[in-house]
């Protein structure tokens, strides 16, 4: 993937600029690096691990976005997929396709993750509703839900840290 007006430095994780930004460019070039952090392939032990790059990925969206991040049986990535899309305060989202979605990429775990347009990360009764839902959907066909991730401006919440549903931190 080539990232926007800049290329690799000489050291590892630096970058140089090839012509004057904006600050289009920046949250573009944001973006960009955070979908590079979510490549497959990398592994995940903890929530934590993918809050800032789910943040820089969803949070200025003005619409609701539901989105998959599919795993491996060793908890490594997939796949990120943004599903569903929605309105200011919701959006609607299907089993049956979350499901479809995750035989598709024959994905052996997933964490759900969509993002509060107010700002706000805290989980509503809704939002506990839709996750128990879709746990039990792909429980059916043998997919483990490790986390639901919802995404704000002031930061991420993990249904799993909460201790709903899940067990406390991700496992290997």
């Amino acid at each position: 993937m080539r990232l926007h007006k800049i290329r690799a430095g000489e050291t590892a994780g630096t970058y140089l600029i090839e012509s004057p930004v904006t600050e289009a460019d920046i949250l573009l070039m944001a973006k960009q690096l955070a979908s590079l952090r979510l490549r497959r392939g990398r592994q995940l032990t903890a929530p934590r691990d993918v809050f800032s790059h789910l943040q820089t990925l969803l949070e200025a969206h003005e619409y609701e976005v539901f989105a998959l991040l599919m795993l491996d049986c060793k908890h490594r990535v997939i796949a990120f997929h943004e599903l569903f899309r929605g309105t200011l305060d919701g959006a609607s989202v299907y089993p049956r396709e979350v499901v479809k979605i995750a035989l598709e990429h024959n994905a052996a775990a997933m964490i759900l993750v969509h993002n509060h347009p107010s700002g706000d990360p805290e989980p509503s009764q809704a939002d506990r509703t839709l996750t128990n839902k879709l746990k039990e959907a792909l429980d059916l066909v043998g997919v483990r839900t490790l986390d639901h991730i919802i995404v704000g401006h002031e930061g991420c919440v993990s249904l799993a840290e909460q201790g709903y549903l899940f067990s406390r931190t991700v496992q290997g």
